[in-house]
C-alpha cells in the first residue's frame, strides 16, 4: 500500500510533514533516483535520498520509543541544522539519536530565548504546530519606550501586520522601571518574529524577549540556557492533551536522570 512521501518521512522520525514538504520544494529529495514532487506517493520499498545522501530505511510506524526533549535556548543561536554563516545552531547541544532526527516543535528566532521543544516523532511535531491547534504560547518580553493603555488594547484587540491580522490572547504587566518595561503576553500562532512585530507595530522596540511556556510545559529554572532534558511518559501524554484543548494551563516537567 502507498503512502504520501511527507507522511512516510515524518513516521520515520526525519521531520515533521512541512518540514518535508519544504524539501520537496527545494528539490532536495530523490525517490528510485528522481527527483519528488508534491503529491508523490511511496511504498516502503522505494530507494528515499534526501541531500543525495545514501538511501534510508523506511517505516510505516513511528519510532519505537517517542521521545520529547526541553531545550533551554540561549541567545545566539539558530534553529536550523547548518548555517551557512557558520553560527552556532540549536542542534549541536542536543544528545544523538539512533533512529530518525531531532525534529524542533516550533522555532526561536537567533535573540529569542527560552523554551524550545525538540521530538523524534514528526507527526507529533506536525500537530503541535498546525495552526489548528491553537496551543498557547506564554512569552516574558522587554519593552523598550512608553507603553499606553491604548497600545495594549490594539494588541489584544488585532493589528495588521505584513502576514495578515495577527493579536495577543493577553499581555500582563510584568515590572520594571526607566525605559525598559516587562510585560508577559500569551498568543496562539507561531508566525516568524510574531511577537516583536507586534510590539513595533506600535512604535516600541523589544529589547529582550524569552519564551516562557508552550502548551502545558513550562520551562523549568533548573535547565540552564544550552541544557537539555528529556521528558518522561506521563508528562508527553500531558502535551498531548494541549491537542484536545483539555490540558492543564501549566506544567513543569518532573525531574528526570537523562539530562545535560
Amino acid at each position: 500500500m502507498s503512502e504520501k512521501l511527507q507522511k512516510v518521512l515524518a513516521n520515520a522520525g526525519y521531520g515533521s510533514r512541512r518540514e518535508i514538504e519544504q524539501w520537496i520544494k527545494d528539490e532536495r529529495i530523490k525517490i528510485n533516483g528522481r527527483l519528488a514532487t508534491l503529491g508523490d506517493r511511496i511504498t516502503l520499498d522505494a530507494k528515499i535520498q534526501i541531500d543525495d545522501k545514501p538511501p534510508i530505511k523506511l517505516s510505516d510506524k513511528t519510532p519505537e520509543t517517542q521521545r520529547v526533549l526541553i531545550y533551554h535556548k540561549p541567545e545566539g543561536e539558530v534553529c536550523s541544522r547548518s548555517d551557512p554563516e557558520g553560527r552556532k545552531t540549536v542542534f549541536q547541544n542536543l544528545p544523538k539519536i539512533k533512529q530518525g532526527r531531532w525534529i524542533n516543535i516550533g522555532r526561536l528566532d537567533i535573540n529569542t530565548t527560552g523554551l524550545l521543544l525538540f521530538t523524534n516523532d514528526g507527526e507529533l511535531a506536525n500537530q503541535l504546530t498546525h495552526p489548528s491547534g491553537q496551543i498557547e504560547r506564554e512569552y516574558a518580553v522587554r519593552v523598550l519606550g512608553e507603553v499606553t493603555r491604548d497600545m495594549i488594547k490594539n494588541l489584544t484587540k488585532g493589528v495588521m501586520l505584513d502576514d495578515g491580522i495577527a493579536k495577543f490572547d493577553s499581555v500582563r504587566d510584568g515590572g520594571g522601571q526607566g525605559a525598559n518595561h516587562w510585560f508577559t503576553v500569551v498568543l496562539r500562532e507561531g508566525r516568524n518574529r510574531e511577537v516583536r512585530r507586534l510590539w513595533e507595530s506600535q512604535g516600541v522596540k523589544v529589547s529582550r524577549l524569552m519564551r516562557a511556556r508552550f502548551g502545558n510545559v513550562t520551562l523549568p529554572r533548573r535547565i540552564r540556557p544550552g541544557k537539555w532534558e528529556e521528558m518522561e511518559e506521563k508528562d508527553i501524554q500531558l502535551l498531548k492533551e494541549c491537542l484536545k484543548g483539555q490540558g492543564p494551563t501549566s506544567r513543569k516537567p518532573d525531574k528526570k536522570n537523562k539530562k545535560r
